[in-house]
């Protein structure tokens, strides 16, 4: 049975009796998984193509020798073709394809419409909502600066429903002029929809027609002799003065994505300029995994691709694309683009004036930014080799694992893992862990909880085992962190604590290594690139552990106490707090003070007492 498994594809019969009309092949290996899926004009001649005599490089030569199978789907159109590609992509993920790590939605910026002063806001999601988008935006900070510039310019509110239907007199964005206190109707709903309607000019990418309508209100109010409203209108004028001098404004009302991509060596960068109205609104690098890359124009199209294809991808398409250099299947990426757009999209590959200068400055930064994202994978791996010589081990570590504890005085105690290879940081690995059961402060039990939880999984399958597990911590935590390799019988899996030193500055940590059962202290050099590892290790777990313990803090302050009591609802609780007037009284009165509440037992109030005073 295995002879015969391995035996080469024959791809001579295969061909033999393929179809030369479009469609989609699936290359699988012995195990019968996907490994690579393409499209093409012609089958016959695409899949031929694999198995020449010369011509193939040495990575698809990897590819080639792996495949067991092909299966077919016929289309009836390149377009079609295309799109069953990259859904078939994102359904297998095969090796061979493009891998697009950055999977977030874009954001957009939201106008609610609901109610007489509508709300401008950050939005990321589902745009099933009702109100009207704008966008999408490159990066959350790109779509924040816009709504920074609406909020000093027009004074649209962006302060949630809840806070706003709460207020009963104006908050501090109208003290400090960046707001015109709608919520206790300072401003009339007619001067508000102004300001409405110049935000939506101003979105749409409309500046020039703005201003005009600006300069004529500001001539109207003069003329009428109002000469505050006239100033008002030219402070905006001159918002808008100011912030299109920081733009480069340079083909008003068109939107276009810029796309330049760089190769070097088995790394690939694609690099996006987003043009809005005209403007330059963003940037952005992508790092995708490519592994049959070998030239731009090969990685550019697969990019498009899987960044544009799909069924809730319309939006975040420009009407122009612009790319560096000729793609082979352009014209069948431009119909499959304006397919799923439901418009005329074009993909432009030689350009001049502006749009050439956009190019270059995208080639140039994704050249840049290549360069610079080799160079620091290349130092994490001579750090992880001078980590092996400095510690002594066998052979050079691949995975590192780091644990810490983070809470405020015992409170919202989060533990965190982080995880680097030799290429750096593994962002997909990284994990947090909510801390319950202990005493509020105990690092060590903290600890012994997080690592059980983490080893638990990988005793199921779940997971990798690290070559370093690295602690937070002295021989405290460490001890703790022993006990659970014992557990788990993984010996093999060193241990390393780093704690703060005397000084408690960086530079200046205690390092302890587990070494014949005990654990003894170790020197690095303050200048050695394994102690920069370490630190630099030890430093994301710090962080990926803050954010955890704010996020946690935040939530449970938002949450009154009473709401974690069993069998006390909101009823209930409107009862207590309108008995005696606020959480502070409450804490105050007795278990047969509390009984008096209309709504409360005497075995709830005694439940109610006991948890208040417990906490």
């Amino acid at each position: 049975m295995s002879a015969e498994v391995s035996k080469p594809f024959d791809h001579k019969h295969f061909l033999a009796h393929l179809s030369s009309r479009p469609g989609v092949y699936r290359m699988l290996n012995e195990a019968g998984e996907v490994i690579y899926v393409g499209k093409a004009r012609n089958l016959k001649n695409r899949v031929g193509s694999y198995f020449r005599a010369s011509g193939l490089n040495s990575k698809t030569l990897a590819m080639v020798s792996k495949i067991q199978n092909i299966e077919i789907t016929v289309t009836n159109s390149e377009t079609e073709a295309l799109l069953l590609e990259q859904t078939l992509i994102k359904s297998h993920r095969p090796t061979y394809n493009i891998q697009m790590r950055d999977d977030k939605s874009y954001p957009y910026i939201l106008l609610t419409s609901k109610d007489d002063y509508p709300r401008l806001g950050f939005y990321r999601g589902s745009r099933k909502r009702a109100g009207r988008f704008f966008g999408p935006y490159p990066s959350a900070n790109a779509t924040r600066e816009t709504l920074q510039v609406l909020q000093k310019v027009f004074k649209v509110r962006q302060c949630q429903d809840s806070y706003f239907n709460n207020r009963s007199r104006p908050c501090l964005q109208y003290q400090i002029d960046r707001c015109t206190a709608p919520c206790v109707k300072a401003i009339s709903t007619e001067d508000y929809a102004k300001d409405v309607h110049y935000s939506t000019l101003f979105l749409q990418g409309k500046s020039n027609d703005l201003v005009k309508e600006l300069t004529s209100n500001m001539e109207t109010a003069a003329a009428k002799e109002d000469f505050e409203r006239a100033a008002v209108v030219r402070d905006q004028i001159l918002g808008l003065r100011r912030m299109q001098e920081d733009q480069i404004v340079a083909n008003q009302g068109d939107d276009a994505d810029i796309v330049a991509a760089e190769v070097l060596q088995s790394y690939v960068c694609v690099h996006v300029i987003y043009v809005r109205a005209g403007r330059i609104i963003g940037s952005k690098n992508f790092y995708p995994r490519f592994r049959l890359a070998e030239d731009e124009g090969e990685l550019i199209s697969a990019f498009l691709s899987q960044s544009y294809l799909g069924d809730d991808k319309a939006a975040s398409i420009p009407a122009e694309l612009i790319v560096p250099t000729v793609l082979e299947d352009a014209a069948g990426l431009q119909d499959a683009l304006a397919y799923v757009a439901g418009r005329k999209v074009k993909v432009s590959m030689r350009v001049r004036g502006h749009r050439a200068k956009w190019l270059q400055l995208a080639v140039t930064n994704a050249r840049e930014s290549l360069q610079a994202y080799v160079s620091n994978k290349q130092n994490i791996y001579k750090r992880f080799q001078q980590l092996q010589d400095s510690l002594k081990l066998g052979s050079m570590p691949s995975r590192i694992e780091c644990f810490d504890i983070s809470h405020t005085s015992g409170e919202g105690t989060v533990g965190s893992c982080v995880v680097f290879d030799e290429n750096g940081a593994v962002k997909s690995d990284y994990r947090r862990f909510n801390i319950k059961g202990i005493t509020g402060g105990d690092d060590y039990a903290a600890m012994e909880q997080v690592l059980d939880r983490r080893f638990a999984r990988l005793a199921k399958g779940e997971g990798k085992i690290p070559d370093i597990l690295l602690i937070d911590g002295g021989k405290g935590q460490l001890t703790q962190a022993k006990k659970i390799m014992e557990k788990f019988h993984l010996p093999e899996i060193q241990l390393i604590g780093i704690a703060k030193g005397v000084s408690r500055r960086a530079g200046q940590e205690t390092l302890f290594l587990l070494k014949d059962e005990r654990f003894k202290e170790i020197v690095i050099p303050t200048e050695s690139g394994a102690l920069h590892l370490l630190q630099q290790v030890r430093d994301e777990a710090h962080r990926f552990a803050i954010t955890g313990h704010r996020a946690r803090r935040a939530k449970a302050r938002k949450q009154s106490t009473l709401e974690e009591i069993s069998g006390l609802g909101p009823k209930r609780r409107r009862e207590l707090l309108r008995y005696f007037g606020g959480h502070q009284e409450i804490n105050k009165a007795s278990e047969s003070e509390i009984a008096k509440v209309t709504g409360i037992s005497k075995k709830l109030a005694e439940n109610i007492y006991e948890h208040l005073h417990n906490s």
